[in-house]
């Protein structure tokens, strides 16, 4: 097939297993990120930094590869000098704090007190800007002498604007505007990938990105500690955080997938593992602004692609409860036959071939968790084969053989 007819066929294979219909084979795929450097032999700060490097290492590893989606790496990846203009507290990545060999590490932290709740529930955007801004960015820690967004409600009060003349504050304006610069950069290089990438046959999964409204509360405001004691000393502003971020979760998913023209909306999910929260702490407090969410972007026209991080074994009753065949799961330690069984008729699964046998076992030992797998879980489709999570240590030939044995073994109704 050409590639406009590789293009149609991935793309119908993966609508059709997404939708629960049989598909021509089982589709297979892998977050190839970091590995592309790796394989094509160059550095991971070389991949955040210097985009023509990174175009060329994922370009040459997607077509050795040919997955059936790929999801495109430059908003994911290309963040070096947008990190250095902000001065950026939250990351830690190649080339700066680490290693240029090493993969990007996130930094969590306390970067809303307790006592803050307050001023984030009556008006989220000023607390983001005057408080939450400052601590995660060196460069915008001016924005901390910004006055309260209700000293601008009447026009007499237009000497508000005179904090504007403070150094500290011009000096995060001005790397606010090297950031959208930056930003747009690294939107054109995501533009013209995807472009690339359906012209040689390869649908892509574009950068709609949102989050599990806990989520946004535990990984990026409150950390693990705040947020697992805010659920028992102060319960009711966790769930009054959790609606109020409800609408600008779903809003965050639609723009950005509108934004790079993708009908996908990835929602990675940290707490809500079976190690962090009892099962009745989900029900309350983690999965009915999740599910809403979800609910939200399909009616939107969007398909949610969930990533559930960690185990999430007993959450597969609760989590089935959404309309069939619009949204995808995506496991990494999960029992994906307890996920077919419970979620088949409903959700398409996708993962989880194990990294650790990915890293450090052989191509036989990769082939039999796949055969077992597609046995299982690929019964009648519904399923899409993945790493259990992203392939930086993958040995080639291991991850050669998962994309190689699914094609061959995965066609329905072999």
């Amino acid at each position: 097939m050409n590639a406009q007819e590789l293009y149609e066929a991935r793309t119908k294979r993966v609508r059709d297993v997404i939708a629960l219909a049989l598909p021509d084979r089982i589709p297979v795929t892998a977050s190839i990120e970091f590995f592309s450097a790796r394989y094509c032999g160059y550095t991971q700060e070389q991949l955040m930094y210097e985009p023509d490097i990174l175009w060329d290492a994922y370009l040459r590893t997607t077509l050795d590869f040919a997955p059936d989606i790929v999801r495109n790496p430059f908003p994911a990846l290309l963040l070096g000098r947008l990190l250095d203009v902000l001065d950026y507290r939250q990351m830690q990545w190649p080339g700066r704090q680490l290693a240029a060999h090493l993969p990007f590490q996130f930094v969590e932290g306390e970067y809303m007190s307790a006592r803050e709740y307050d001023h984030f529930l009556s008006d989220p955007t000023d607390f983001m800007i005057r408080a939450y801004w400052p601590r995660i960015a060196g460069s915008l820690k001016g924005f901390g002498k910004l006055a309260p967004s209700e000293d601008f409600l009447e026009y007499m009060d237009l000497g508000a604007f005179a904090m504007l003349a403070d150094a500290e504050v011009q000096s995060a304006l001005e790397a606010l505007v090297k950031a959208a610069r930056e930003a747009e950069r690294i939107g054109v290089y995501s533009r013209l990938f995807a472009k690339k990438l359906k012209e040689e046959g390869f649908p892509s999964l574009g950068g709609g990105k949102s989050y599990a409204p806990f989520d946004i509360l535990a990984d990026y405001l409150r950390g693990t500690k705040g947020v697992m004691l805010d659920m028992y000393r102060r319960p009711e502003s966790l769930l009054k955080a959790c609606e109020k971020i409800l609408p600008l979760a779903i809003r965050k998913g639609v723009s950005s997938a509108r934004k790079t023209g993708t009908k996908y909306v990835f929602m990675p999910l940290h707490k809500g593992l079976d190690g962090f929260m009892s099962p009745e702490q989900f029900k309350r407090f983690y999965w009915p602004t999740l599910r809403d969410s979800i609910v939200g972007l399909i009616a939107e026209g969007f398909t949610p692609y969930v990533f559930w991080e960690g185990d999430c074994t007993s959450r597969l009753p609760h989590i089935k409860d959404i309309p069939p065949g619009k949204a995808v799961y995506r496991f990494e330690a999960t029992d994906m036959m307890k996920a077919k069984d419970i979620l088949g008729e409903r959700i398409c699964i996708w993962g989880n071939v194990p990294v650790s046998i990915l890293a450090t076992g052989t191509p036989a030992d990769v082939r039999a968790y796949c055969k077992k797998l597609i046995d299982h879980a690929g019964k009648d489709g519904g399923l899409i084969v993945d790493a259990s999570a992203g392939v930086n240590d993958a040995k080639v030939e291991n991850l050669r053989a998962m994309f190689d044995f699914t094609k061959e073994y995965g066609a329905c109704g072999r």
